[in-house]
């Protein structure tokens, strides 16, 4: 019923940008939060940037200055700009949100992923 949909991913040079972008659909009420993660093969998933309903933002240690994530609440948008990208930053990168159906808890949602890949 709720889905999140990726785009942006790709292919970018050593040192350049890209901007991802991440749609949430469906019955939603709320969403609490949305956020970034990426995961290589062998390796565990790790937080990017996470944003919350204020716009009050947190970032890996890895990525900080490199990587901006905002949000529109009006159209259930996250936003991922990311500078300076290095051949580490090469990931499956995962769209994460919290959404509730109705007034109470919240769940978390996660999009299907978008390579990225920092390559010469």
């Amino acid at each position: 019923q709720v889905q999140l949909v990726e785009s942006g991913g790709g292919l970018v040079q050593p040192g350049g940008s890209l901007a991802l972008s991440c749609a949430a659909s469906g019955s939603i009420f709320k969403i609490a939060a949305m956020g970034w993660y990426r995961q290589v093969p062998g390796k565990q998933r790790e937080l990017v940037a996470a944003i919350s309903e204020e716009l009050r933002a947190i970032y890996a240690d890895a990525v900080k200055g490199r990587i901006t994530i905002s949000r529109d609440n009006a159209k259930n948008t996250v936003n991922l700009q990311m500078n300076s990208l290095t051949p580490e930053d090469t990931a499956v990168y995962y769209c994460n949100a919290y959404i509730a159906l109705a007034p109470g808890p919240l769940s978390s949602y996660w999009g299907p992923g978008t390579q990225v890949t920092v390559s010469s």
